[in-house]
């Protein structure tokens, strides 16, 4: 009788299960034609970084990462495109010079708006070239630009026009960031040295770009968030936050566990080990950068007063030139860079072969060479195996690294040791990418190891080296500007100022080829390497990743904000019936799964009562017996 109604009980069950798997997918069916779809969360991508943001201001930022966020922030008139650098349309949409070459017309795009919905015109664009115009310390990152404009003037709201004092090459890709004057013009030429243009959630930054900032917490992350105003409509992506870590190992494990979307800067052999994982793809971009040992040739303000603390010996061309036959490159991208580059030479890599120029010269290693060098200079081995000059001074030097950059103290022992092997004595020290800027600029430093990204246009990278780009002082107080070197020549500046109005392409190239081998022997630096650009992202999260160039181009940090505008959440491919798998499992996974752990927990009592049965059974038989 007890074994019965267990039985029936079980039945029961059973049947309660299968009007209820029965229900579940009858539920499913219905939910997917008929119950309101909720509101989805925000999509938001996760970028990992090994280095913080030095500045969210666009007059003081010189990071990579500060890159980024103002061209997401901010446009330009014109850009890079993402196929092969070519020129097309920022905010304007047109631009003319005039037949005698002394002004530019850039036709604004109409009708556009700031994130906070103020509208954007020309009036803002000739506030942002005035203000780098009529300013100093705004001169810092866009001085090259303007050297030969004497006006800029708004016409009306959609025509602003560039006056020049002389034909200019590189008015149509200015890469100046516009600025809303309604939010700039607050911030006096005081105000702006310390400005922080940090957004909040509650008073995010005011830009024009896909995105703009909205939190900012330094050594942890940046987040940015779709403006709502693009000229483009709004994003697939909602919000993009940089996360900050301490190391690259750091930053693979976390894109493996799908705590980050997308890895920036790995080292080789991190980025080595995640090719073999599901549902993430890796990236080895052409470099658009190069690495170098810069020296301090002789540290002082723009009109030539000496500053800082540098060791004097290192303004001896001789010196530095046989210290170049001492460092072994080839061996430094396979040991620092796990092969993943190739040696350097020039300051403009080989991926712009337009401009970059193979020296003629070049600094081979051979350290024997590098000896007999300092031997004729006059540098002697002392008792301790230390380099002195005829005076008795030490070749000493100090060699600063950065700290928040994986490869660069890796880098910097294989300098020291190169340097030591000829009788040369290095003290290393590492500081943050942040105290290093500032250091350079005071010019209390021998030697550093650093890199440059390099803009398709070899102006701006080429302009770092003049005379006028060393450090300057205002109100007191000393400013760095571009020059890291203190590099002063004045044949090299007359060559900048010939490429910088030469207009046949050309002719232009022949003489930035010539100030690349100028640098190259006067060695200001070491171009140590070209590194490629490692990136890793997780595919089966995300899609749409625009390459810069289109061949092996690199997939963020570009010259512009291709990938950001392309980039949307991955998409499985479609099933038969025309509905992504993605969305199945998204609107029935949990109804069916839930039917099924209904059937399962059935099927468990089923067989304990069936199992209690035999046992019921086999006691009536033992008392019969």
């Amino acid at each position: 009788m007890r074994a019965r109604i267990y039985l029936s009980r079980a039945a029961l069950l059973a049947g309660a299960a299968t009007l209820t798997l029965s229900a579940a997918f009858t539920g499913a069916a219905q939910a997917d034609s008929a119950s309101p779809t909720p509101s989805a969360p925000p999509s938001v991508l996760t970028i990992g970084v090994t280095q913080d943001l030095d500045s969210a201001n666009p007059f003081t930022g010189l990071s990579s990462v500060a890159y980024e966020v103002f061209q997401m922030e901010y446009p330009t008139l014109t850009q890079y495109s993402a196929a092969d650098f070519s020129i097309v349309p920022g905010v304007a949409d047109s631009w003319t010079e005039s037949p005698d070459h002394t002004t530019w017309t850039f036709k604004i795009h109409p009708g556009l708006k700031w994130s906070d919905g103020q509208p954007m015109t020309a009036k803002d664009v000739a506030y942002t070239f005035n203000r780098i115009l009529n300013g100093e310390y705004e001169k810092t990152n866009y001085g090259s630009y303007v050297a030969n404009m004497t006006k800029v003037e708004a016409t009306d709201d959609t025509t602003v026009v560039f006056t020049v004092s002389k034909p200019t090459p590189v008015m149509d890709h200015l890469y100046v960031f516009m600025l809303p004057e309604h939010v700039w013009s607050k911030i006096d030429e005081k105000a702006v040295t310390n400005y922080k243009n940090e957004g909040t959630p509650t008073d995010p930054t005011v830009g024009s770009g896909p995105y703009t900032m909205v939190e900012r917490k330094v050594g942890q992350f940046i987040r940015m968030k779709a403006n709502p105003n693009w000229r483009d409509g709004q994003r697939a992506v909602d919000e993009i936050v940089f996360k900050v870590f301490q190391n690259a190992d750091a930053m693979g494990q976390a894109l493996k566990k799908g705590e980050i979307d997308f890895a920036e800067g790995l080292e080789t052999t991190v980025w080595n080990s995640l090719k073999a994982v599901d549902g993430i793809t890796t990236v080895a971009a052409t470099p658009a950068s190069f690495s170098e040992l810069a020296f301090n040739t002789g540290a002082a303000l723009a009109d030539g007063k000496p500053i800082g603390d540098g060791n004097p010996l290192l303004k001896d061309k001789a010196l530095r030139q046989a210290l170049a036959y001492s460092v072994d490159k080839q061996t430094m991208v396979a040991k620092v860079l796990g092969g993943e580059g190739t040696p350097g030479t020039t300051v403009i890599p080989p991926l712009y072969n337009q401009w970059h120029v193979d020296p003629a010269t070049p600094f081979a290693y051979d350290p024997a060479k590098a000896q007999s060098l300092l031997d004729a200079a006059g540098y002697k081995v002392g008792s301790d195996g230390v380099r002195v000059d005829s005076k008795g001074n030490r070749l000493s030097f100090r060699l600063l690294f950065r700290t928040d950059n994986p490869l660069s103290p890796k880098a910097a022992e294989f300098l020291k040791g190169y340097l030591q092997a000829v009788g040369v004595e290095v003290t290393l020290k590492g500081v943050s990418e942040d105290a290093l800027t500032e250091t350079i600029g005071q010019g209390n430093f021998d030697m550093f190891e650093w890199g440059w990204g390099v803009e398709p246009d070899p102006n701006y990278m080429l302009s770092t080296f003049k005379c006028e780009n060393r450090s300057y002082v205002e109100s007191g107080t000393v400013y760095a500007n571009l020059s890291d070197s203190f590099y002063c020549d004045a044949a090299y500046d007359a060559l900048f100022d010939q490429q910088s109005q030469e207009t046949d392409q050309a002719k232009r190239a022949d003489i930035v080829k010539q100030m690349q081998q100028k640098l190259y022997d006067d060695v200001p630096y070491i171009v140590t390497y070209y590194a490629n650009n490692h990136e890793a992202y997780r595919s089966d999260r995300f899609q749409g990743f625009v390459p810069q160039p289109a061949k092996d181009g690199t997939l963020i940090y570009q010259w512009g904000s291709w990938s950001y505008q392309g980039v949307t959440p991955y998409v499985a491919p479609a099933t038969p019936d025309g509905a992504s798998t993605s969305d199945q499992s998204s609107s029935k996974t949990p109804l069916i799964v839930g039917a099924l752990v209904g059937v399962v927990v059935v099927v468990l009592v089923f067989l304990f009562l069936m199992r209690r049965r035999s046992a019921v059974a086999g006691v009536a038989s033992d008392d019969k017996e």
